[in-house]
């Protein structure tokens, strides 16, 4: 199994961090952001990483190289100056992907979840991984019942930006900047997506103040 980790985005709400260094490189205690995923991904027996990249891409592919620095290897699936957004940067980056199910990860996320091969059952699509709503999303994203992501608005948990797919989740689309909801929202109501609530430690890096507490909590540790 390949994993792609999302690392195209501009970073908007890290500014002004993100307006020289490109949110997954950004040091979080003694390591960078996206680092923490690839030592992960490689004791866990992958092999393969795909990483898009397009605001200050140059920077992620001078850094992190070929990959072999983290046993693994590394491609890049270059979106441009802008990014294609979600759905837009996976289906850009689908024949790197191959014609297996692939694990995503949002670069922007700091976790203790055991990246592992996962099997989808053959009747699903997409399988994600949520966890508990946090302070700035007390609302949640989606509904979760016997393991499944559900339609409705109940029982509602935070989408923690780890995902499984199949190729054929994205059948249909082509090359473009798009986002990733309305691909889920179709699937989900399909009765297509199988889902797991991760109980463990999960931090969403996404503002100044947020890596400043994850950096101190490691720091403390």
């Amino acid at each position: 199994m390949k994993a792609m980790i999302l690392a195209a985005g501009r970073g908007e709400r890290m500014r002004p961090l993100t307006d020289h260094t490109p949110k997954p490189l950004l040091m979080v205690g003694n390591m960078r952001l996206i680092e923490y995923h690839l030592y992960k991904l490689a004791e866990n027996n992958f092999n393969e990483v795909v990483i898009n990249i397009a605001h200050l891409g140059d920077q992620v592919q001078a850094i992190l190289g070929d990959g072999r620095a983290y046993g693994l290897t590394i491609h890049y699936s270059n979106e441009g100056h802008e990014a294609l957004e979600t759905g837009g940067g996976i289906v850009n980056a689908l024949a790197l992907l191959g014609e297996q199910p692939f694990l995503v990860i949002n670069g922007d996320i700091w976790c203790d979840y055991p990246f592992v091969t996962k099997t989808i059952a053959d009747e699903d699509l997409a399988h994600l991984v949520l966890v508990d709503n946090p302070e700035h999303n007390p609302q949640g994203d989606f509904s979760f019942e016997n393991k499944r992501v559900a339609p409705g608005n109940y029982n509602k948990l935070t989408f923690s930006g780890i995902a499984y797919y199949r190729p054929e989740f994205f059948s249909g689309y082509t090359s473009g900047k798009f986002p990733l909801l309305p691909l889920l929202q179709n699937a989900i109501n399909a009765g297509r997506v199988s889902a797991e609530h991760y109980r463990g430690e999960w931090h969403d890096v996404g503002t100044p103040q947020r890596l400043q507490q994850l950096t101190a909590q490691l720091a403390s540790r």
